[in-house]
């Protein structure tokens, strides 16, 4: 009974996690509310889709950092200052957005993570 119980609460959790979606973004706007304007990244040379998400209420915000081995953006430290530093990271950058990956759970538009940064490193020595 006790292997059963641990191989559930296994499986569970693999699906639940197997079941979030994500996609990178460009954040343009996050409201007072929770709302964020952003837009999917496109297929090189189209256009991304503009898309509204609502950040969950235990909605964790963190630094991104690339896996070289799974080629994805996976979560790091936590984002320091949070909610109010992304918010003036986002009006700093104006209409250009922050480039972030978001994580949503089961297909819905809510938001559970938001990984920011990935952007492309600066050269040693330039």
């Amino acid at each position: 009974m006790r292997k059963f119980l641990c191989a559930a609460i296994v499986t569970v959790c693999a699906v639940t996690i197997a079941m979030a979606d994500e996609y990178a973004v460009t954040i343009t706007k996050i409201s007072k509310d929770g709302e964020i304007t952003a837009t999917k990244k496109g297929k090189k040379g189209q256009p991304g889709e503009a898309v509204t998400l609502k950040m969950a209420k235990d909605a964790k915000i963190v630094k991104g950092k690339f896996d070289p081995d799974t080629k994805k953006m996976v979560a790091g430290d936590a984002y320091e200052g949070g909610l109010t530093a992304l918010n003036e990271a986002i009006t700093k950058a104006g209409e250009k957005g922050i480039g972030a990956t978001v994580v949503t759970k089961d297909g819905s538009t809510e938001v559970t993570e938001i990984r920011v940064g990935g952007g492309k490193k600066k050269k040693k020595g330039a």
